[in-house]
């Protein structure tokens, strides 16, 4: 059978695509822009013990929104 002007030709192969959030530079920065924030929260509580209780009430707040923005991320990427 002839080929014929119909049929698709393959050309150059797309450049491979990296897996999303697998990035290691990124993955690293974000690990230690976390420890960081961590071990001062750590040592605001320790440092000042009064302080414990505010530093407390705003991580907790702070996660459940964390959580619920991650949730709603995830969902809208499907």
């Amino acid at each position: 059978m002839p080929a014929t002007d119909t049929e698709h030709t393959p050309g150059p192969p797309a450049p491979p695509r990296p897996a999303s959030g697998t990035d290691p530079v990124l993955l690293l920065t974000l690990g230690l822009v976390i420890a960081l924030i961590l071990g001062a929260t750590f040592y605001l509580c320790v440092a000042h013990p009064r302080l414990a209780g505010p530093v407390s009430a705003v991580g907790g707040v702070a996660g459940g929104l964390t959580a619920a923005i991650g949730i709603a991320i995830g969902i809208r990427r499907r």
